[in-house]
């Protein structure tokens, strides 16, 4: 069994960040190690960071354990991970950019990726992605509920949510936000709007749990419902109505993106063996 580092830096630079790096097999980091670098206190709370990252990884059909390790103790309880590069990148880029150490990090990754976008948006895109996967588990579940209470048309049901929350139908919410019509509106949601509307499904399944709704009538009226009470909300917090948030670059493209970046970190490495 490996045995933990002792490490207390708190203040990430690229020079130790790089000093860090260790070999067995792959290039990786030790996360209790860049934990301790961004100013987390432990490593159940920097887990977090650690989970969305695996996420992202999966959502690209980017084999996990290429680039996450688990290091367990004698019981099998997980003490720490090895993280290659390009887990040190989706790890940070879900880190709380409020966190100094963390947005100085975030910059360099997003320079060490060749972003041309700012260090914020860069980490955006890859949180964009965790909580559209955590948007679409979640309508899998509520069709599931839906689907035991005697729902007859999902697509009108789904549709309800919709209508309650952006005050129109899905076709003329599409026209407004110039999303092809083969195309999902989830793809081009920004990360608050993606999680205003993972609440708003959330919420409608614990409704229709609470209330035994049941039928298409009143499942339509409870989603519709809900759908309008989280809009406004939104109005009320932010001033914008939901249909007027801003439509973001297509999540496919961004897929794209960070597959052809995990491409160009993973070079990094393997040209600092050769030398």
């Amino acid at each position: 069994m490996e045995q933990l580092i002792p490490f207390e830096n708190t203040s990430f630079t690229e020079e130790l960040f790089e000093k860090q790096s260790q070999e067995n097999g792959f290039t990786y980091w030790r996360a209790s190690e860049l934990m301790a670098m961004l100013g987390y206190k432990s490593l159940p709370s920097f887990s977090k960071s650690i989970n969305k990252a695996m996420t992202t990884c999966n959502t690209l059909n980017i084999p996990i354990i290429e680039n996450f390790q688990q290091v367990v103790n004698e019981n099998g309880s997980i003490v720490d991970y090895k993280l290659s590069r390009f887990a040190c990148y989706l790890t940070v880029m879900n880190a709380d950019s409020k966190n100094p150490a963390v947005a100085h990090a975030q910059a360099y990754f997003a320079a060490l990726a060749g972003a041309v976008s700012h260090y914020l948006e860069e980490a955006q895109k890859v949180e964009r992605l965790v909580v559209h996967e955590e948007v679409s588990e979640r309508e899998t579940s509520l069709h599931g509920v839906a689907k035991r209470v005697e729902v007859e048309s999902y697509a009108f049901f789904q549709a309800s949510g919709y209508r309650g929350m952006y005050n129109m139908n899905i076709r003329q919410l599409k026209g407004i936000r110039g999303v092809p019509e083969k195309k999902s509106l989830l793809d081009f949601m920004g990360k608050d709007e993606l999680a205003a509307n993972l609440f708003r499904i959330t919420q409608t399944e614990l409704k229709i749990k609470n209330e035994n709704v049941q039928g298409q009538a009143r499942l339509e009226a409870t989603a519709e419902n809900v759908g309008r009470e989280v809009r406004n909300t939104i109005i009320k917090i932010s001033g914008v109505a939901p249909e007027n948030m801003t439509t973001q670059k297509d999540l496919g493209e961004i897929k794209k993106e960070l597959k052809s970046k995990s491409k160009a970190i993973k070079q990094i490495d393997t040209k600092k063996k050769k030398k």
